[in-house]
Formats: C-alpha cells, structure tokens, sequence
C-alpha cells in the first residue's frame, strides 16, 4: 500500500471538535496524488488523463484534531481503461474510515474513455491487492 501521514489542521474540524465529514474524501484525494503521477508525472492539468467515476466513504470511528492520520492506498482492480482505488484513514492505531475511487483513464478531447498504457498498466499493477 502506499502511505502517507496527514497533519489534522484546526480548520478541518467541526462544532464538535471532530474532523469533519467532507474532509476525509480531499485526503483521499490527496493519497491518490502518487497514481496521477503514473499518469502525468508532473500534474499539468493541461495534459491531464484521467477522470473520476465514482467515490464512496464508510466512516468506521471518529478522527479527532490534535493527532496524525495515516492514508492507506492501493489498487484493488485495474480494467481496460479504469481502476478501482481504495483508501483506509488510520488514527492512533484505529480504522477510522475507508473508501472507494474509481478513475477512468480519459481523453478529454474526444470526452470517451481510452485503454490505459501498458508502461503505466505496469506500474499500477506494483500497488494492486486483492
């Protein structure tokens, strides 16, 4: 899986002290940064290929202010031209949420789907657990 740490920031949280519901899909976002990279290695949106399908998140505990979150990712299924992405929110050793992303590998230009490269097809499937 890959991994990242997130810092909680005050302004992420809610009345009552909790981080707040529409924040952990950005840190989702975030974590799926190193799988842009495969794509468009330095994120110029101009030549940017993919599309989000579908995202869900099934919180399973509280995430507080005032303590790191660790991102999990990894991929879980890689098609013809899309992936099935998924996420875990750990917080003092606790699943605090995990969640799902499907990204299609798109061309804008002609708004369709399109295969994903092989040198990428490669590279993606480094991160694929069942």
């Amino acid at each position: 899986m890959l991994q990242e740490t997130i810092t909680p920031r005050f302004c992420e949280t809610d009345a009552l002290g909790h981080i707040n519901n529409t924040v952990v899909p950005e840190w989702f976002e975030h974590a799926r940064t190193p799988i842009f990279k495969m794509f468009t290695p330095d994120l110029d949106t101009n030549n940017w290929k993919l599309i989000i399908a579908r995202i869900e998140v099934e919180y399973t505990a509280q995430l507080q202010y005032n303590s790191d979150v660790i991102l999990k990712t990894c991929l879980e299924k890689v098609g013809n031209s899309s992936m099935y992405i998924h996420h875990e929110a750990w917080q003092n050793d606790v699943l605090a949420a995990r969640g799902k992303a499907v990204l299609i590998h798109y061309d804008y230009e002609n708004e369709c789907s399109s295969p994903i490269p092989d040198s990428i097809r490669q590279k993606l499937m480094e991160h694929l657990q069942r």
